[in-house]
């Protein structure tokens, strides 16, 4: 199976055959995977280098010129280190473009701190407009990413990782999926959180929801689960800093008594890097972890 990174190599090559109004914008990572498409099409596949601030200021300009930019680079280079420009060049600007990120929170351990970005949508969430998808399987990488490059002139953000579901399953770009349905709760599982949740579930009675588009929060779709399963316990699984989507979940479940559970990765940095495995099991997002943790939270339901 290829890699996410690769599938959208490989899916945003064919756009730019298909669509004109495209643009792939890079900074210098990735830019093997576009070297053909680069060949075909250098006006509209641009490498700025090591400049990351740039990559989003030419992406907003070419945005400002009616096309459609595509910026990949690792997330903490996309979203954190040009935040300003993100914030200023797209947001106060009115335009339109979609941040394809890799990285993430800590898909490679051995490239530090400095590589690694659990808070990039707790960041992005200080914005206004953008669009969150976080697929758990390359094949729904191929669905969203479409999806997000066909989106008018929308913000939109695809965050790929390393970590991957062993299935696909089918997406829309909107709301969550229920995959199990139960009496004791609901467990959210965000995109290549999936299989460790649904391992950790086995057996227990909690209805299980599958989340690859996050922002917009399926604040109806929750609900709804909810009120199903008899219990407004939620805990919410994320492959990012623990507690991003806590507000969205009491503001959908405000007028209901509730209790609430964030899992993510925590805020302390973890300095013996080490395996993407191992970082799962010291935040306690493995399967043995979430078990321990949804478990204890949904028997102590007062």
């Amino acid at each position: 199976m290829d890699t996410m990174r690769e599938r959208f190599a490989s899916v945003t090559s064919r756009l730019l055959e298909e669509d004109p109004r495209l643009a792939v914008v890079l900074a210098d990572i990735g830019t093997a995977g576009f070297a053909e498409a680069a060949q075909r099409h250098p006006d509209r596949v641009v490498n700025v280098g090591i400049r990351e601030q740039l990559l989003i200021g030419v992406g907003g300009g070419l945005a400002l010129t009616g096309l459609r930019p595509i910026l990949h680079t690792f997330a903490s280079f996309l979203v954190e280190r040009p935040f300003e420009q993100v914030k200023l060049d797209f947001g106060h600007q009115g335009v339109g473009g979609v941040l394809v990120s890799a990285g993430g929170s800590y898909d490679w351990p051995s490239g530090g701190f400095t590589h690694m970005a659990p808070g990039d949508i707790a960041l992005l969430d200080t914005l206004d407009g953008w669009t969150v998808h976080v697929p758990g399987h390359p094949d729904e990488a191929e669905t969203l990413l479409r999806h997000a490059a066909s989106a008018g002139d929308d913000k939109v953000y695809v965050r790929l990782s390393a970590q991957a579901n062993h299935a696909p399953r089918a997406v829309d770009g909107a709301g969550f999926r229920t995959l199990r349905e139960g009496r004791g709760g609901v467990v959210v599982a965000v995109g290549p959180m999936l299989d460790h949740v649904l391992a950790a579930t086995e057996g227990l009675d909690v209805t299980v929801l599958y989340a690859t588009t996050v922002r917009p929060f399926d604040a109806a779709g929750l609900r709804a689960a909810a009120g199903a399963a008899g219990s407004a316990d939620v805990v919410l699984v994320e492959p990012y800093l623990a507690g991003t989507s806590t507000r969205f979940a009491n503001e959908a479940l405000e007028d209901l008594p509730h209790r609430l559970l964030g899992l993510g990765v925590g805020r302390q940095e973890l300095r013996r890097y080490g395996q993407l495995d191992e970082h799962l099991a010291a935040h306690g997002l493995d399967p043995h972890g979430l078990r321990e943790r949804i478990a204890g939270f949904v028997a102590a339901r007062p």
